[in-house]
């Protein structure tokens, strides 16, 4: 019998991070929501082309977060107007932002049967305090076969992010700068964020939307 909502520390290039669990129920983490549509048709021909019965959870996993990763484009890095938000229209357009690409790869694992939940980070939109701050997604996996969470963040690399799957030390994308008010927030939400998803639902332009709407804190 595993116990989900214990604290426990992951490690970071940087150090440690305490994190727990939203729920005590390991189901919460495979429910199909609507930003989590693995039903959709889309979905489940993207599961057949990716996953066969030989592959591992782990293999699942690796496969999963760099598909993600390399294989939809954050809509800031090609300048996209399109806000996309349910994981059938990230994956049916082949971009979002971190937020709608947290909902694919938490769609496409829990289709598997395989744990996922959102986790989110306090970050500076872009270089100084001075210029605001974002919430930022990503993504815990539980591996059962580990008994373990692993955090992964599939927002895309580019040039000075390398974020990587790993299932020692975390390779995320961003380092947390707590001296200028970052944090790594410890929750591993089964739900995306009540504010997460209103921000996607209530704009249409992303350019827009990131530089001026995202939320600022939880």
């Amino acid at each position: 019998m595993f116990i989900y909502t214990y604290l426990f520390t992951l490690l970071r290039g940087e150090g440690f991070v305490n994190l727990f669990c939203e729920s005590e129920k390991i189901d919460d983490y495979l429910i199909e929501l609507t930003e989590v549509n693995y039903s959709n048709p889309i979905i489940k021909k993207k599961a057949d082309e990716l996953f066969n019965p030989s592959q591992t959870e782990i293999e699942k996993a690796r496969i999963t977060f760099e598909f993600v990763r390399d294989g939809i484009s954050h809509s800031w890095d090609i300048q996209s107007n399109r806000v996309t938000c349910n994981a059938a229209e990230v994956l049916d357009f082949k971009e979002g932002i971190c937020y709608a690409k947290s909902h694919l790869l938490a769609s496409l694992l829990r289709s598997q049967g395989i744990p996922t939940g959102f986790c989110y980070q306090r970050l500076m939109l872009f270089d100084t305090p001075e210029k605001g701050y974002c919430i930022h997604a990503l993504n815990a996996i539980f591996l059962k076969s580990l008994n373990k969470w692993i955090r992964v963040d599939a927002r895309g690399n580019k040039e000075g992010i390398d974020a990587q799957f790993s299932i020692e030390e975390e390779k995320l994308a961003f380092p947390i700068n707590e001296e200028l008010d970052e944090k790594d927030y410890p929750v591993i939400y089964a739900k995306p964020h009540p504010k997460i998803v209103a921000v996607l639902e209530d704009n249409t332009n992303a350019l827009e939307m990131y530089k001026y709407h995202l939320p600022e804190r939880l």
